[in-house]
């Protein structure tokens, strides 16, 4: 029994180990020349047409991503004779947009289906294309090497050329041709400036797409090949919860809470039949509801969907975002008020007396929204600017749904427990306390979206060291505000003590302050270890990336080993080399297949890589080479090789890569880690997308004791 029990462990490893590492085709293109007469006739135009079937949890990357990390879709011509190409590389179908925080970008793909077009016109009566797209795919673990779908095709132009036509054909192949020898006769003088003008001249046309031109290729493609609705984003419940979060926040400010028991009396007072209070309480709370999702339809309806997906990305945006939460935490910090002119409040006001009924508690509602707006105005435009920058056209109206929700909720609860209110906290300093610990998140946050742009522009002046160095400094002053040790012109002077005696107030805390001080600061003690270089998980969200850091104790700055030792980074990014180095040293080789745009492989290196014993044995005991499958450097000359009784052209070093993944590992996504000695022999099972630590460690060790073997 004991013998069967281990042939199935060892069967059911087999299996798992054979799945792991089997290829995946998550993505098939179909490829096509779309024509149409008219505008054939008109143009000349037609379009090849690359449509993917996407396997359910993957998705494709949209083009014109940049250089944020993942493999772009773009459009690379082999040979086009008798055509040329019109504009850039435009899609067909729903565009997902979603900000990554690895990357620090809004990174832009489609799932289920999606067709890349691009626009060709005829200039001669015979053609030859020769092309291909060149796409990126992953799903929650793992990502696909660059991929290809080439298109191949020549024959007689569907388009009638007369003399006229002919003669310009042929005096385009001319020019071309003295063109073409003009810049060989460049380069053998060693001239480089003609080349640089003519890249440049490529590069902006490619990246010129015309308005009609769009326009027409989705009339083209009008038979069905657009994706289908992507399901509903689920960072919507975020945004509501988000918005929740903000009503409460907004409840506890001086401006809100000593409003709530003066409304709540006036319904009981107002009607001696508390089932009647009630339900005019729910409708007060209703009202709320309404005022302020309104609020979101119109910066909805002002901004529009292109504009706030435009947001998250947007330098121009997220600078003035920036100082618009810098206004708000100096509001909240008591060097102005930000408040609606008195003459709407009263306006308003009036208009509640002047009416009856439901309408009358409807304008009830509205003074609240104006009377308050000091205080939940910051809150509002804190939550209002975070939802826009997700991109969603629904998200400033479920923020508000569940700001509203939350602010109305104290309102109804009070109208129907009215006992509740003697148990309610008085009014008193703690509110101001809540708008100043507001204020140093806002001004936090607003280093977030400066972050944001100096990152789009290049600037370098908000680098990893001193985007932490600022954050430690308003986080340890926080803390020194909350316990007592720095105050600010609006904070109370005076304390009362329990026996109704007034005191000057010398900087005394209470305790719930206490420990929120001694979180702050721990915080910003935690943030510290930054400056040199420290991975800081908790924060990897918001801070810009570890490549913008200029000094780092891995990279020498007088680190000790010590200091070191959990920091892993490869020698080598060449197999051959690594090769070399394995024999030389008597080491086994650690080969890992990433990718510059691997999400996933990222997360791997900060959660497992950095683990003592990961980071001891990947340093220490084996060759560490890590082959970036995307990397778009080109072969010195370019390979040709058959793969699945088809011809392949390895044209670059990610390639290169990719291939060798393929052709020797029999797999083809990543991360994707493999053991082997130093003739590239594989020594045990390999290993892709899994954070358990423990058994990555057993990985690294098996592997050792293969190779003692």
């Amino acid at each position: 029994m004991r013998k069967f029990s281990l042939f199935l462990l060892t069967l059911t490893a087999l299996i798992f180990n054979t799945a792991a590492a089997q290829m995946v085709d998550p993505v098939r293109f179909t490829t096509n020349l779309k024509t149409d007469k008219k505008t054939l006739d008109k143009k000349k135009e037609a379009s090849i047409t690359f449509t993917a079937k996407i396997d359910p949890g993957w998705h494709v990357y949209s083009t014109k991503l940049g250089d944020v990390g993942p493999v772009e879709a773009s459009f690379h011509a082999v040979k086009m004779e008798g055509v040329e190409t019109v504009g850039g590389l435009t899609y067909v179908g729903k565009e997902i947009k979603h900000f990554d925080k690895m990357f620090e970008a809004e990174l832009r793909y489609f799932e289920n289906s999606v067709t890349f077009v691009q626009k060709i016109r005829f200039t001669k009566p015979d053609y030859e294309i020769d092309c291909y797209l060149e796409w990126g795919a992953c799903n929650d673990e793992m990502c696909m090497p660059p991929g290809e779908a080439a298109f191949k095709k020549k024959g007689k132009s569907p388009v009638t050329f007369d003399a006229e036509d002919k003669d310009e054909a042929a005096k385009d192949a001319e020019v071309a041709e003295a063109a073409e020898n003009a810049e060989t006769d460049a380069e053998d003088a060693g001239n480089e400036a003609n080349e640089d003008t003519a890249s440049a001249a490529g590069t902006a046309d490619s990246a010129t797409v015309a308005a009609d031109s769009a326009s027409a290729t989705v009339s083209e493609l009008s038979d069905g090949s657009a994706l289908a609705e992507n399901p509903e984003d689920q960072s919507i419940w975020m945004i509501f919860l988000a918005g929740i979060a903000g009503g409460f926040v907004a409840l506890l400010t001086p401006c809100v809470w000593p409003i709530i028991p003066m409304t709540v009396s006036f319904f009981l007072k107002r009607n001696k039949d508390h089932k009647k209070a009630v339900r005019e309480a729910l409708v007060y709370g209703a009202s709320i509801v309404v005022i302020y999702v309104l609020l979101g339809m119109i910066v909805t309806l002002l901004f529009g969907a292109s504009a706030l997906n435009a947001l998250s990305t947007n330098a121009v945006f997220n600078i003035f975002f920036c100082l618009l939460l810098v206004v708000f935490a100096a509001s909240f910090f008591g060097a102005f008020e930000i408040t609606l002119p008195s003459s709407w409040s009263n306006a308003i006001d009036k208009k509640s007396y002047s009416t009856s009924g439901m309408l009358s508690i409807f304008f009830m509602a509205f003074t609240l929204a104006l009377v308050s707006f000091s205080c939940t105005g910051p809150i509002i435009g804190f939550l209002l600017v975070a939802v826009s920058t997700q991109g969603s056209i629904v998200a400033p109206v479920v923020g508000m749904l569940g700001f509203a929700i939350a602010l109305a909720i104290p309102f109804t609860v009070f109208a129907m427990f009215p006992s509740l209110l003697k148990s309610a906290p008085k009014s008193g300093g703690w509110m101001n306390t809540v708008k100043v610990t507001l204020g140093f998140i806002e001004l936090a946050f607003a280093l977030k979206f400066l972050s944001v742009a100096d990152l789009a522009y290049g600037w370098h002046i908000l680098d990893r060291e001193v985007f932490l160095s600022l954050w430690i400094m308003i986080f340890g002053l926080l803390g020194i505000y909350l316990l007592g040790w720095l105050k600010f012109p609006h904070d109370d002077a005076t304390i009362t003590t329990e026996m109704g005696e007034t005191i000057p107030n010398y900087g005394r805390t209470n305790v719930p302050q206490f420990f929120l001080g001694l979180i702050s600061l721990a915080f910003a003690v935690y943030m510290i270890p930054g400056l040199w270089g420290a991975p800081l998980k908790a924060v990897s969200a918001f801070a810009p990336p570890m490549n913008t850091q200029d000094f780092r104790l891995s990279n020498g700055g007088g680190s000790s080993e010590e200091s070191n030792s959990n920091m892993v980074e490869a020698k080598f990014t060449d197999y051959d080399k690594a090769l070399a180095e394995a024999k030389k040293t008597g080491k086994p080789l650690m080969i890992d297949f990433t990718g510059f745009g691997c999400v996933n492989c990222r997360k791997m290196e900060a959660a497992v890589w950095t683990d003592p014993k990961v980071a001891d044995l990947l340093n220490n005991k084996y060759i560490l080479v890590s082959l970036f499958v995307d990397d778009k450097t080109p072969l010195p000359e370019e390979i040709t090789v058959q793969e699945n009784g088809q011809e392949r052209t390895l044209r670059t070093i990610g390639d290169k890569w990719s291939y060798l993944q393929r052709s020797q590992y029999k797999a083809n996504t990543q991360p994707f880690y493999v053991l082997a000695d130093s003739e590239g022999n594989q020594l045990t099972e390999t290993r892709s997308y899994n954070e358990d630590i423990p058994a990555y460690v057993e990985f690294l060790e098996k592997g050792l004791k293969e190779f003692g073997k």
